[in-house]
Parts: structure tokens; sequence; C-alpha cells
């Protein structure tokens, strides 16, 4: 998705042909259990990862209070009318990337329907697939969208601004953002030119964009202050994988001091873009997006889950539009289970 408009059609195109593998063994830590508030979890992402966001918000909407949305669209943009009326994988899979490059990136086919999605998120609740709509309501939402971002446009990130107010969410808990920048996590220092949209997906825009996520959703927070390398855990991911789900072997988290030490700390999820995984970029996103620095002095364990590249999924992008099956979308989507197990491990007592 990040720079290669293509991804997700190739990526379907070659569904049919893949076959999971065997995940090779390697050393890393056990993901810790630290007492963490599981009822005050946020998550936030960037392209894939913001549309994963969304879904993970929209499943798990009872305990997450807040969501970051940086070029991403509203819930289930990429499911199209199709896949619903003939839910055969992978053929359906291929309509559904069609319509995530046309509808929910560019939008030659026309602006997302925001009261689609909608319905889309109603009749999920009252299967029991995700948590009731009406856990959204008190959510706070901050959405961003750069003025050179032209993977994913303008009006898919307005589009996801109404979505959130057709399922309830007060208009005054959702920031728009629209300023300069282009298809990157933006940081007051780091990372390429402002307006960049290549590798790192990383831009030195003078703006702290994890800090502006995270007092929007939490409130007035201190200031940020050094990061500790040390409180980085590689840990393994494999506890919490299933064949097929395109997640590495290993994620990282960042566990302040303080937080090892004393439970009830909070969970943010920050879900890296499409070519912004570990593998693709080495630890850039993690250690440079600014997210650890904030959390060292306002008790916030920081998640970073990890996608792996793979012929279904050559970008390593999050699961927008159900390559990992067809149902993609609930609690018990391959990833968004994953991550929630994370999660709930973190909120596990010591």
């Amino acid at each position: 998705m990040n720079g290669d408009k293509t991804a997700l059609v190739v990526a379907a195109a070659l569904l049919a042909a893949a076959t999971p593998g065997l995940r090779p063994a390697f050393a890393a830590d056990e993901l810790p259990k630290l007492g963490a508030n599981l009822a005050e979890s946020s998550v936030s992402g960037l392209s894939s990862g913001a549309f994963m966001a969304v879904q993970i918000q929209v499943a798990h909407s009872k305990d997450i209070v807040g969501a970051g949305i940086i070029a991403g669209g509203p819930f289930a943009c990429a499911e199209s009318a199709g896949s619903r009326a003939f839910p055969f994988w992978p053929t359906a899979v291929a309509q559904n990337a069609v319509q995530a490059l046309y509808r929910c990136m560019k939008t030659d086919w026309g602006d997302p329907d925001p009261a689609a999605s909608a319905a889309r998120v109603k009749e999920l609740a009252e299967a029991g697939a995700i948590d009731p709509v009406s856990d959204l309501a008190d959510d706070n939402v901050y959405l961003f969208s750069g003025n050179d971002d032209e993977t994913v446009t303008r009006p898919v990130v307005r589009a996801a601004v109404s979505f959130y107010k057709e399922v309830g969410v007060e208009p005054g808990n959702i920031a728009l953002i629209e300023q300069e920048g282009g298809h990157a996590f933006l940081t007051e220092e780091g990372g390429a030119a402002c307006g960049i949209s290549a590798a790192p997906y990383v831009s030195d825009c003078d703006y702290n964009q994890a800090q502006a996520i995270l007092a929007w959703i939490y409130g007035p927070l201190a200031e940020p202050s050094p990061q500790s390398s040390s409180r980085f855990i590689l840990f393994d991911q494999g506890p919490f994988n299933q064949a097929g789900d395109g997640l590495a072997d290993e994620g990282m988290v960042y566990v302040p001091q303080s937080c090892s030490e004393q439970t009830d700390c909070r969970i943010h999820i920050a879900l890296h873009g499409c070519e912004q995984s570990r593998e693709a970029i080495g630890d850039t996103f993690i250690k440079d997006s600014g997210f650890a620095a904030i959390a060292e002095q306002n008790r916030l364990v920081i998640l970073f889950p990890q996608t792996e590249s793979s012929t279904i999924n050559p970008h390593g992008c999050w699961d927008w539009w159900g390559y990992t099956g067809l149902d993609y979308l609930g609690k018990d989507a391959p990833q968004i289970k994953a991550i929630w197990a994370m999660v709930e491990q973190l909120a596990q007592a010591p």
C-alpha cells in the first residue's frame, strides 16, 4: 500500500497459489504479564495499520477508549458487494482488493459509504461478532490526512470521520487534522523530509504525532522524556499466531520502568503500515515514532505487533481486505484475535 498502488491487487492475484509454511525456530522473550488496565486500552495505525486500528477499535469497543487513524478510512471499507453476495475465497478477496484500491485509497469509484460501514457494524454487533455499537459513543478519535498524501486520499479520511458520527461517536470527541505531510507517520525530528511518502514512512514535519494521538485519547500528558533502549522488549509472537495469519515471529513492546514495578498501566497498540514492519525497515518506526518517549512518564505500555511479507501479502500489510480469510472484521478474525490475546496477556497479573 505504501508507495505501491498495485500492492493489493498483486496480493489478491497470488492468493490461490499461497501455501502457509512452517515458522522457523528462534529465541525471544515471552510477552510480559504486567497487570495492565485492559479497560483503558487504545490503538493507532498508519495506512493499512489505520484500517486495522478501526477494525480493532470497533471489535473491542468495550475496552478501547480511543483510536488514532492516520491515512485510513471507514470500517469494512474494502468489503465489496460481490464478496458479500458470493463469499468464496479467494475470488471474493480479489474483488475486495480492487475496491480497496479504487474506493478506499483512491476514489475513482466514488467516495467510501459511511452509512454502509455503520450498517455493517450494527449487523456484526447484532450477531455477537463484535462489542455493542453503543460502546463506541464516548471514544476519542484522532484522524489525520497529509496535504501531500496521494496514497490514501483526503476524501477517504473524511469518510472515516462521517463513519464515526454514524455509529454514534460524539462529534466533540473527533479530531480531524489536515496539514503538511505525506503518507507517513510524523515526528518533531527524525525520519525523511516532510511530505515524502517513501520508506521508512516516518517524516520530520516538526509535529509530534504520537503525542497528539495519545493526548487526544487520554487527555493532558506529562512531557516526553528520553526513552530507554533497555525497556524495548523483543517478544515471541508465536503463542498468539496461527498458520496463514500473516504475523511475524517476533513483536516488540515498550514497558516503562514504572509499569514493570506497578500494575494498572494503560496499553496502546501502535500498528505499522505496509512496508513499515521490522522486517522491512528495522526498528525505525518503533523507536523513532515518539511513542516510547511519551510512554515513559505517562504509565503507558506500547505494543508494536508485527506482520511479515509473504506470497499473499508481499508488502507486509495488515489485513483489511480479507487475505487471511473472509472473517477478517470481527473478534475472531485471525489478526484481531492474535493482537487482542497479546493485550490480554499484558493485562494478566504478574
